[in-house]
Parts: structure tokens; sequence; C-alpha cells
């Protein structure tokens, strides 16, 4: 879709923090994360909200996002994650997208209340894309034995 910006970044006219991308999908850091980490997880075909993801992109994406949940904790020592979607409340660009947010006991988040930070530089977010990318890899490897 011409004015969607995460199709933007899916065709690379809109630059993005990438951390992985699979055929299923694109991982990029959060412009906005709640700590620093915070994933979004899109689909690659336009699709606006969960209901309306075809059954068959649903194993491939959901697979994709486990292992980018897998990787956030292990890249940045976390305890865990927040995984989550808005469908059209919320969603503050009309195109499915998935947060993977890192959590540690004691963070802060409480609820649904969602403290927002920037990155200090673009040379922090790439460092940042960069360490849960490479344990993307290393988790997609191992899954597979192979590299997706």
């Amino acid at each position: 879709m011409a004015d969607c910006v995460f199709c933007g970044i899916v065709a690379g006219s809109i630059p993005a923090f990438t951390v992985a991308s699979s055929p299923a999908g694109i991982a990029f850091l959060d412009v906005r994360p709640v700590f620093q980490g915070h994933v979004l997880v899109i689909p690659r075909p336009h699709i606006v909200t969960l209901p309306q993801l075809d059954a068959d992109l649903l194993p491939d994406y959901f697979r994709f996002v486990q292992l980018i949940s897998a990787a956030v904790p292990a890249a940045l020592d976390a305890q865990g994650t927040f995984v989550a979607m808005n469908n059209v409340v919320s969603q503050s660009v009309p195109h499915l997208h998935t947060h993977v947010v890192p959590r540690t006991k004691g963070d802060g988040l409480r609820g649904f209340f969602w403290p927002r930070r920037r990155y200090d530089s673009d040379d922090e977010a790439t460092s940042v894309a960069e360490t849960i990318g490479k344990e993307y890899l290393r988790l997609s490897v191992t899954d597979s034995g192979r590299r997706e």
C-alpha cells in the first residue's frame, strides 16, 4: 500500500533499524521504544489486523515472532518479553505488527502504560538491532539446522 509506513519499510523505501528479515516478515526496532530492544515484527503483505491474516501465513509469521521473542532477552540479558499487538484501537500504523518488548523484573512497566523513549543516537539503535539480529540468526540456524 503506497501510503503505509510499514509497507515502505518492507519495500526498502523507508529506512528502519532492521533486526531480522525472513520470508514471513521483517523485524525492526520501534523508534519510540518502551525499553531498548523493543522490536516490531510485521508481515510482508499489507494486512491491517490479525483477523485479516490468511491462515496459511500464520505458522511462518508466528514462528518468526517466536524466534524474535527468544532472541530479544538472550541478546539483551533480559529475563523475558512482553509480546502484544493491537487491532485497530491503539494501532498507530494500520499494518499488522507485533510488539516484542524486553522485560526484567522491576523494570517499571505496569499494566498497559507504556512510557516511550527515543534511542540516544542512530549508532545506539543500530547496535541494538544488530545484537538482536545476531541472536535471531543463531536461533534460526539452531532451530532448523540452516539459515532461513
